[in-house]
Formats: C-alpha cells, sequence, structure tokens
C-alpha cells in the first residue's frame, strides 16, 4: 500500500486490480476565501480537517473497452474508446478524470481497458467535499493502474482540472487538497499557488474534537455551482456586505488555525458562529429556514457555535458542544428529523494499494 505517490516497489505495475480511498472534510473557516476571483486577487485561507469517512474506486486493467460504474447513483456505462463515452449525467466525473489521465499520455480504449468502480461514505451534496474525494480517488486509481502512481498533489490537481476544465464547476480548492493530503490543515491561497500546512494537533485535541463536534446532515442535497456564481458575482460587482464578509472568513481561518494549535476548543464554537454570520452575509441562497431552525435548535440545546459546510443551501451541518453535551444536541436534531453522522478525524490523505 502507498500514500501520496509513495510505494513498494514495482509490484502495482503488475497489480490485477488497484484500490484508492480518499477522505472527505470538514471546513472549520475560510471556505469561501479559496474560489476564484477572490482567491486570486486579495488571497484566501482556509482551516478544515479530513474525517474517516472516504470515497472508495476500484480500478481494473482489461484488455480493452472502458467499463464505468457508480454505486451512488446506480448508474453504470460501456465504451470501446473514451470518445464514445456521453458526456453529462452521473459517471461524467469518471469520463473527465480519464480525460485528464489521456492529457498525461495514459490512454485508455482500444489497447488498453479499464473498469472503473466508486462509491462514497457520505450523502450526495452533503457539503463535505465528497465530490472532491471522488475526483481525487478516480486520479490516484487510474494512474496506478496504469502503472503511473501519483503523489498527493498530483492527483489534486488532475481532480481540479477534471472539475474545472470538463466539467465546468465552478468552486475552490480546498476539497481537493484535504481528500489528497488528510488531516488537519491550514491553506493559503495566492492563485495559482498553493500552500498547505499540516497543523499538528495534540492527541487530547483530536479526541475532544471527535467528541464535542456534531455533525448532521438536513437531508436536502445541494449543488454549490449556481450558489458559488452568485457570491463571487457579489463580489466582483464590489457589494460591500459580500467583500466585508470574504475578509473576515480569510481572518477567522488564522483564528481557528490558534485554536486548534492551543488545544483552547471552547473559543472555536464562538469562531464557528462568526464564520455562519459571515456565510449567511455572502448570498440569501447560502441559508433556508430549516437551516435557520436546526441552527437555532442546536445553540438552545448546548452548542457553542455551528455552521453550514461547503457552499451551505443544504447538505450538513456541524457544532462545537459545550463541555458534556454533546449528546444533548444530537437528540435535540435528530428528534428535529435530521440525521446526526459518526465521524473520527483521518490522518491521512489519498491512498492506493
Amino acid at each position: 500500500m502507498y500514500a501520496g505517490g509513495q510505494h513498494a516497489g514495482l509490484c502495482i505495475l503488475r497489480a490485477v486490480i488497484v484500490h484508492a480511498r480518499a477522505p472527505i472534510r470538514l471546513d472549520l473557516a475560510g471556505g469561501w476565501t479559496d474560489v476564484p476571483p477572490f482567491s486570486a486577487q486579495e488571497g484566501g485561507a482556509v482551516v478544515n480537517v479530513a474525517v474517516n469517512r472516504y470515497c472508495h474506486v476500484t480500478a481494473r486493467r482489461m484488455d480493452a473497452g472502458i467499463r464505468l460504474r457508480s454505486d451512488d447513483f446506480d448508474a453504470s456505462a460501456e465504451a470501446e474508446t473514451l470518445e464514445e463515452l456521453p458526456a453529462g449525467g452521473p459517471l461524467e466525473l469518471f469520463r473527465a478524470s480519464l480525460l485528464v489521465a489521456a492529457e498525461h499520455g495514459l490512454e485508455v480504449g482500444r489497447a488498453v481497458g479499464i473498469e472503473l468502480a466508486a462509491r462514497t461514505d457520505a450523502p450526495p451534496g452533503s457539503g463535505t467535499g465528497s465530490s472532491a474525494s471522488v475526483g481525487v480517488a478516480l486520479a490516484g486509481a487510474i494512474s496506478a493502474a496504469l502503472g503511473e502512481p501519483l503523489a498527493a498533489h498530483e492527483a489534486a490537481l488532475r481532480a481540479i482540472r477534471a472539475e474545472r476544465a470538463y466539467l465546468k464547476v465552478a468552486g475552490g480548492t480546498q476539497d481537493q487538497y484535504a481528500a489528497a493530503h488528510g488531516g488537519a490543515s491550514y491553506m493559503d491561497f495566492h492563485d495559482p499557488l498553493v500552500h498547505v500546512s499540516r497543523l499538528p494537533l495534540a492527541a487530547s485535541t483530536v479526541a475532544t474534537l471527535e467528541r464535542r463536534l456534531v455533525l448532521v446532515y438536513t437531508g436536502v442535497s445541494r449543488v454549490s455551482g449556481d450558489i458559488v456564481s452568485n457570491v463571487m458575482g457579489a463580489y466582483e460587482a464590489g457589494t460591500p456586505r459580500t467583500v466585508d464578509a470574504l475578509r473576515t472568513l480569510r481572518r477567522l481561518a488564522g483564528d481557528v488555525k490558534r485554536c486548534l494549535l492551543l488545544g483552547d476548543l471552547d473559543a472555536l464554537g464562538p469562531a464557528l458562529e462568526e464564520n455562519w454570520r459571515c456565510q449567511r452575509a455572502l448570498h440569501e441562497s447560502v441559508t433556508s429556514a430549516e437551516i435557520d431552525r436546526l441552527h437555532d435548535l442546536a445553540l438552545g440545546h448546548g452548542a457553542l457555535g455551528g455552521k453550514a459546510l461547503g457552499a451551505g443551501g443544504g447538505g450538513c451541518l456541524l457544532y462545537l458542544a459545550a463541555e458534556g453535551r454533546d449528546y444533548e444536541v444530537r437528540r435535540a436534531l435528530e428528534r428535529a428529523g435530521a440525521q446526526t453522522l459518526a465521524f473520527g478525524l483521518e490522518a491521512g490523505g489519498l491512498i492506493t494499494w
């Protein structure tokens, strides 16, 4: 097994089947500031943590042809060549990932075939970066199966290109780097440069976060592209409320980094709450009446603060419970019809074997 391109000898070249796994992430602060044009014009900063819910991909080399299967969408396709695969639909990220691999000389179809299957441990549209995890795992599995294993940053870059160049999906890049590198990270964005710094959390901090953080799925899947376009359109127009919110979000990433490194987790609650205030200020579509109801309920039952993950508008919410009140927060949200999701922090990123 190898992670981030580290592998044992050349055994991978003879493998019939290759597996890949990449974690999803929880964005704690600074989300949106990794999105252009803000990340290019002013520079952004994000703090996120990878968790032990994953995207799983299996790749099998064949003599010829392409076979694709998504367990999440119960969809499959077969073709003799890459050009014959249909564009769009639930398998479009598979196709885009193969197109990016072809740019690097890893072409499949008539001379070399491949079978790909993927599934994720997160609900669709959850705001946890699951689509990026799929992209990173696909990049790692495809390249390893074809004899060219990738380093972590290479897998992230290929996943980003698949989404931007072929799927035309607007958004940032924190998700791909989180899936590739794993762990708790402070990321600094000055397009096209990205610096990813691992945060060495104390074992007590990790254990406390796993106990006091409450992850809840609203039951509403959302597509982030329209929200991203709305927010960045307002930024480009110079809307003061949006500009101020983005700059505050960038500053909050530094605040949360300090909270985590010092182990001052009680201070994390207010930081999450201020982050959520800034998220709501970006655009009205970031929240909803149901999200506001769940948020007020969590705060009323012991949460020190919380926020929507990803672009908001649905998906998952994250709360930090006061000491000893995590059970109360969970039960209140579950009684309200939301689904709480168990997780632990994940130190590793993309692995293939």
